[in-house]
């Protein structure tokens, strides 16, 4: 929370915060329990199965382990609502979490932008980018983004820091920018990286996957009905991410005219706030929605997953059969287990 948001629960102690307090830790451990389970699912699916991992998977990958980090920092905000945002988990923790929550938004963003553009590529110039394509190529991009995450989110560790809040009587994980250039900067890289760019290069690929998938003419039936699989796995996660992105793009936004003084007020104020607020954790219930929507709409993944169960379950069944017969169980007393 920033210095104007903490403002704003001083100018105006509403009902509306005691319900946030209520309300909020309840929905917040919820999707992290769903979304740290499903995210780690998907991860020993893309490494327990055996064929090569394509440039799509190495992305949904990197994806799910960035969802996986921000999620893992949830419960340290689940305590600190509960104690009306009393931060009790010292200086260092203040800054790594947030660094890790605020790397997640743009690490996800680029993923998916990623995601579309190789969809993208292999439908429309399947012949012109092989060498691009190839794994070690993907993971030197993927390296980078992390890079560019960590980068984007060095406010965090330059200006977060627990402050005692005598307005507030807490200590409170506080994030003080020196001026309002600072925090203008940040408002229009936010909105910049994650919606700005991203938004109309998904949309032009998308478009394209659509209208070439559309021609029977392209690709061979067989070919066309597995990409049209993939591809629309690949739209309807980043429809989702763009729906539960855009309140707080919004909000986002209202927040600089705020500080612009084009909007005024203390109802205004704490009435922005709390729906930021909710916005952000809103947008944060992606990271635990895109699991399932690998095994709802994801009719490859859901193969790939029953693959990887099946020699799981395998290899453990042959290991009890081999604990078995090590403890002194002749052949003939096998046989005569067996229905």
């Amino acid at each position: 929370m920033d210095n104007s948001s903490l403002s704003d629960i001083a100018c105006n102690q509403t009902e509306a915060w005691s319900w946030l307090y209520s309300m909020q830790p309840f929905y917040m451990s919820t999707i992290c329990f769903l979304g740290l389970l499903g995210n780690s699912f998907v991860l020993a699916v893309f490494f327990l199965e055996k064929r090569c991992s394509s440039v799509a998977d190495i992305y949904l990958a990197n994806l799910a382990l960035a969802d996986l980090f921000m999620l893992s920092c949830l419960p340290f905000w689940v305590v600190t609502i509960i104690n009306e945002f009393y931060w009790t988990f010292g200086q260092a923790m203040c800054q790594i979490i947030n660094v890790i929550i605020g790397m997640n938004y743009y690490c996800s963003v680029l993923f998916l932008t990623l995601v579309s553009v190789d969809r993208y590529l292999v439908l429309t110039r399947p012949l012109s980018h092989g060498r691009d394509r190839q794994a070690i190529w993907a993971k030197m991009i993927c390296f980078s983004i992390w890079i560019s995450g960590i980068l984007l989110s060095i406010p965090a560790v330059l200006f977060r820091s627990v402050q005692y809040l005598p307005h507030l009587g807490i200590e409170a994980c506080y994030l003080a920018y020196p001026h309002d250039g600072w925090r203008l900067r940040y408002n229009f890289t936010v909105i910049l990286v994650g919606f700005l760019i991203p938004v109309p290069i998904v949309s032009y690929t998308s478009y394209h996957i659509v209208k070439v998938l559309s021609s029977s003419q392209r690709i061979s039936n067989n070919c066309k009905n597995t990409e049209r699989k993939a591809a629309f796995l690949v739209l309807i996660v980043l429809a989702t991410f763009i729906v539960c992105w855009l309140p707080y793009q919004g909000f986002l936004f209202l927040d600089t005219l705020d500080h612009f003084s084009v909007l005024t007020g203390c109802t205004w104020g704490n009435a922005l706030d709390i729906a930021e607020q909710m916005a952000t954790y809103i947008g944060y219930s992606n990271s635990s929605l895109n699991p399932f929507l690998y095994v709802i709409v994801g009719k490859q993944f859901k193969q790939r997953a029953k693959e990887v169960l099946r020699v799981v379950l395998c290899k453990r069944w042959e290991r009890g059969q081999s604990g078995y017969f090590n403890g002194n169980v002749t052949s003939r007393q096998y046989e005569s287990t067996k229905i």
